[in-house]
């Protein structure tokens, strides 16, 4: 019994996946923060280019609109999800008891 059984060791596996080796994780969000920044510019660089038919919204508060518009969606989901949760939840039991499906009475 004594060591093949891998009781009592651990051993470090080796990573397997891209995302298990850090190289591979700090190139990817560097790439990602890269395209986020030159996003970024173009939009700065793009501010004063006319959209044939902008929206109203989009011409009253130009370069915030849809920053706001994201922030403003999810503090409204993040403000339902009490009532939601209430409404939503179901005590651990829910399936045992009640209508739930019970073993005893199907084998009558």
């Amino acid at each position: 019994m004594s060591g093949h059984g891998g009781h009592g060791r651990h051993e470090v596996k080796e990573p397997i996946g891209w995302m298990d080796k850090p190289d591979s994780v700090k190139r990817f969000f560097t790439v990602f923060y890269v395209i986020c920044g030159l996003l970024f510019l173009a939009e700065l660089l793009l501010l004063g280019v006319e959209n044939a038919h902008p929206h109203p919204l989009e011409e009253r508060m130009r370069f915030f609109v849809y920053p706001v518009y994201g922030f403003l969606s999810f503090w409204f989901l993040v403000l339902l999800a009490r009532p939601m949760r209430t409404l939503l939840i179901r005590s651990e039991d829910y399936y045992e008891g009640g209508g739930a499906y019970r073993e005893e009475e199907a084998d009558d």
